[in-house]
């Protein structure tokens, strides 16, 4: 596990579009976090690091948002999600496992329907007593591919505040 503490918007950001400059495609990108924590301001960084150029809005009631770039983003948000049979509806197996990125808000909710290899991206509040709130975003690799893939972010170019 890689661990950032966030104090800004801005770092939030910068760290989710480093990571979509190390992607290849295939990638499964599982978000957690509470309600407002920063979800999806991760997928807006994801996107913008990918050259998505169409502004990146919360799916919360079509469930799936596609963004074109460099590679296909797929950015489901599956927290209204009627059950986690829906997902088959909306064939998930498309974009899971296709050649473009995943970004799933909510993932936990869809455990069950992760690929073995994923890179879990957790937010969570956390308070400061000289900087005040921030996040602490922790990066849990699943896979050798996506821990190659996390080492390789985590020396580069660090996210900082």
């Amino acid at each position: 596990m890689y661990q950032v503490k966030s104090f800004s918007p801005e770092t939030t950001y910068k760290l989710a579009f480093r990571l979509a400059q190390e992607l290849q495609g295939s990638e499964l990108i599982a978000i957690e976090g509470d309600l407002g924590a920063g979800k999806t301001l991760f997928v807006k960084g994801l996107a913008a690091g990918l050259g998505a150029v169409e502004p990146v809005t919360s799916p919360t009631f079509t469930l799936l948002h596609l963004y074109e770039g460099r590679l296909l983003l797929a950015h489901f948000d599956v927290y209204r999600l009627p059950s986690p049979q829906a997902l088959e509806e909306l064939g998930y197996e498309e974009y899971f496992f296709g050649p473009g990125v995943t970004a799933v808000e909510w993932s936990d909710l869809i455990q069950a329907y992760l690929p073995e290899e994923y890179l879990l991206v957790s937010i969570k509040r956390i308070d400061d007593p000289k900087r005040g709130e921030g996040r602490l975003i922790e990066l849990v690799p699943f896979g050798i591919a996506i821990e190659t893939l996390v080492e390789e972010l985590m020396k580069d170019d660090r996210p900082r505040d």
